[in-house]
């Protein structure tokens, strides 16, 4: 069954947000990534320096069924962040089949901005918009850890 969580975008202090976060709710990240660490992707532009330190993605597990997954938004990608709109509801599927059921399901009638796809995290993943305006992320994770 899917497991869903929140994933808060910040404009630039997801690391001190996260680090207060830490500090409340106890634990470690299991991983942080910065923009730096991202591959080049053919077609996208290549990543000002100013933004490499930024968050890409971090991520909190709070209890043993719920993880507070966060990044900074990027203006290279095109991505700016609006306050009230800078949360979306993260599903982890348990495997591939799931992932597209849900991502076709919800997304219908919605606006897909990153379709389902292989990623170089080892995650199947992709993301969008429903029709009601609500930000969802789905994700796969191909390498189980």
């Amino acid at each position: 069954m899917a497991q869903v969580n929140p994933y808060l975008t910040f404009d630039g202090n997801c690391e001190e947000a996260f680090n207060f976060y830490k500090s409340v709710f106890g634990g470690e990240f299991p991983y942080i990534g910065r923009f730096k660490d991202m591959p080049p992707m053919e077609g996208c532009p290549e990543m000002p320096a100013s933004e490499g330190e930024k968050i890409m993605h971090v991520s909190l597990p709070i209890s043993k069924e719920t993880i507070l997954m966060g990044s900074d938004s990027s203006e290279a990608f095109g991505q700016a962040n609006v306050a009230g709109n800078n949360f979306s509801i993260s599903i982890n599927a348990d495997n591939q089949e799931e992932a597209d059921k849900l991502f076709n399901g919800l997304s219908a009638g919605g606006k897909v901005t990153m379709p389902m796809d292989k990623t170089f995290w080892g995650a199947y993943f992709g993301m969008f918009t429903d029709k009601f305006g609500i930000n969802w992320m789905v994700n796969h994770d191909e390498v189980q850890k």
